[in-house]
């Protein structure tokens, strides 16, 4: 008898639009927001990830972006009509960002992970502030480790 084991494979926000279109987000990102490119390849597809989960959900309005991949959300909103199709072809309606930056909380922060990974999604916990080793620059700002 032969034990097998399940694995679920995760995605990553990068895996919801062409590699072209990555390409334009993360450059931008990268450009406009003063980040080091890889850095900002993984603001721009932790912020696809989180408007996907939002959109999907229909629960938007109780998840918000942490502080680091605020940015990234900016990024996608700024390409409008890019940013529009790929709402109406992900989850059928355009999606709103509605900022309130008062709402950062530690716990909001790992309720929006634990979203993302239910989802199926890789997250990066440094960019949420829900890393064990938490460090300023990935940090939401609210807790004891910054």
């Amino acid at each position: 008898m032969t034990a097998t084991t399940l694995t679920t494979a995760t995605r990553t926000g990068r895996s919801l639009v062409t590699a072209a279109e990555f390409e334009t987000l993360a450059a931008f990102c990268a450009e406009e927001y003063g980040l080091e490119r890889c850095v900002a390849e993984q603001v721009v597809d932790q912020a696809l990830a989180l408007v996907h989960v939002m959109g999907t959900s229909g629960e938007g309005a109780s998840m918000a972006p942490s502080q680091s991949v605020d940015p990234g959300w900016h990024t996608l909103i700024l390409h409008t009509g890019w940013y529009a199709e790929w709402c109406e072809r992900s989850f059928g309606y355009f999606l709103h960002h509605q900022p309130n930056s008062k709402v950062r909380t530690r716990g909001l922060m790992v309720d929006v992970v634990g979203r993302l990974q239910a989802a199926g999604f890789e997250v990066d916990e440094r960019l949420w502030g829900t890393a064990a080793d938490c460090n300023p620059p990935a940090c939401c700002g609210d807790g004891p480790c910054c």
